[in-house]
């Protein structure tokens, strides 16, 4: 139930998915042209022996763009405010972008972004 609050804490109150399907240890996401799921991988240990053993590492990373470099700084702090692991607050990057980084329930960590003006 922890993990299924969390996602939905994160996911849809503060990035702004859709939740389309919620069935505990599955959620999908509305997203035009992609579907896009959290699945824990107990719920796949009868298809594939690799879901059987531990995931180690980074298992994904997704980066979410926000509306203006401002905005990069509110979000972060909402994640963190609602639970979200916070793993580097924001700060302008050599690429032209103000990132900052957070861990989901899992573990991987995730990027939040803005371009910066010229």
């Amino acid at each position: 139930m922890l993990i299924r609050n969390l996602i939905q804490l994160i996911y849809q109150e503060v990035l702004g998915f859709k939740i389309l399907v919620s069935g505990g240890n599955y959620v999908e996401f509305a997203h035009e042209g992609v579907r896009f799921a959290l699945c824990m991988r107990s719920v796949m240990h009868g298809y594939s022996e690799q879901f059987q053993t531990a995931a180690s590492g980074q298992i994904v990373e997704l980066a979410f763009p926000c509306g203006s470099p401002a905005a990069v700084d509110q979000c972060y702090d909402e994640l963190v405010a609602k639970g979200a692991v916070p793993v580097r607050g924001p700060e302008n990057m050599p690429w032209r972008q103000r990132t900052a980084f957070f861990a989901d329930p899992d573990g991987n960590i995730h990027e939040i972004f803005a371009e910066l003006p010229e």
